[in-house]
């Protein structure tokens, strides 16, 4: 089964998508605030047992937050996945127009591999081209792809994370075009697991997995209000955002799933995952859930 990872996208900036984000967060969201948040579920995290932790480059001061909190023992025990391809540019505000940046070049890979290098003091063990859709040109660029061998050829992991309806058609272009990705991190959730099959075939192919947004951003958690999924997992006395989790742990091709927790509270229920049947039932089309996701507001 697959492990719990911790991911920092909630965490390293004072705005999100997160239902209830505004709400699970300190009330000033300063800097000093968002660190000191992070490295408390930081630590609970690691006291837990887990040992997978993830950023990127546009999650504000993730990277900066989780090289400060590492020890040199801790690295020797723990896995580190980021990721590159947007830029941060919300300048710490909620009401930004534009919270982050978009630009798969290689130009932006050169400047943000120092950037990622300098706040973790080191390199992290998986480095992604952060959320790569069926339109971006990363997969037809040969300058770039042979930066990335390169990269893949001193040791760090190079893979792409997916969003949106055709995460499966991203994928499948990556696996068959082979080095250097040897990673993914997608968008599987009981509302949105079209890419399933896709991962399988990752995973198949000797590609490490990670499952990111398990809870729907919040939409399969309490934060999601009177829900038939909600009222599933009520009715059978588990969290819903613990049975969210515990249908991605269950999946055979997944290697990590990722907590996006902010709170200590949440942390410990996704950590508390059960499995409970395919739930099938509740599955949406993927364009309605991509829909719905991209019109959640930043809180």
């Amino acid at each position: 089964m697959a492990s719990i990872g911790l991911g920092l996208a909630a965490l390293g900036r004072p705005g999100y998508i997160n239902l209830g984000h505004d709400e699970d967060l300190p009330p000033g969201r300063a800097v000093d605030d968002l660190r000191v948040r992070t490295h408390e579920l930081l630590e609970q995290a690691w006291q837990a047992g887990v040992r997978y932790f993830d950023a990127a480059r546009s999650y504000g001061l993730a990277e900066k937050f989780l090289g400060e909190w590492l020890t040199p023992e801790r690295r020797t025990q723990l896995t580190i996945g980021s990721k590159w391809g947007y830029t941060y540019v919300g300048d710490w505000r909620t009401d930004a127009d534009t919270h982050e940046v978009k630009d798969h070049g290689l130009a932006t890979f050169e400047r943000q591999w120092p950037e990622t290098l300098q706040a973790l003091g080191g390199p992290p063990d998986f480095y992604l081209v952060h959320s790569l859709t069926a339109d971006s040109p990363a997969l037809d660029d040969k300058r770039l792809l042979d930066r990335l061998g390169e990269l893949a050829d001193s040791g760090v992991r190079v893979g792409l994370s997916t969003s949106g309806p055709r995460q499966s058609e991203t994928l499948r272009r990556a696996i068959d075009l082979g080095t250097p990705f040897s990673a993914v991190q997608a968008t599987w959730n009981v509302l949105e697991p079209s890419v399933g099959a896709a991962l399988a075939e990752a995973h198949d192919a000797g590609w490490f997995v990670v499952v990111k947004e398990a809870v729907a951003n919040g939409r399969l958690t309490t934060h999601g209000g009177e829900t038939p999924f909600n009222e599933f997992a009520h009715q059978r006395g588990i969290a819903p955002d613990a049975l969210a989790i515990g249908a991605a742990m269950a999946q055979p091709w997944a290697d990590i799933v990722l907590s996006g927790a902010t709170t200590a509270s949440q942390l410990a229920s996704n950590l508390a995952y059960r499995v409970d049947g395919p739930l099938t039932e509740f599955i949406q089309q993927p364009e309605e859930y991509w829909t719905e996701r991209s019109a959640l507001p930043w809180i």
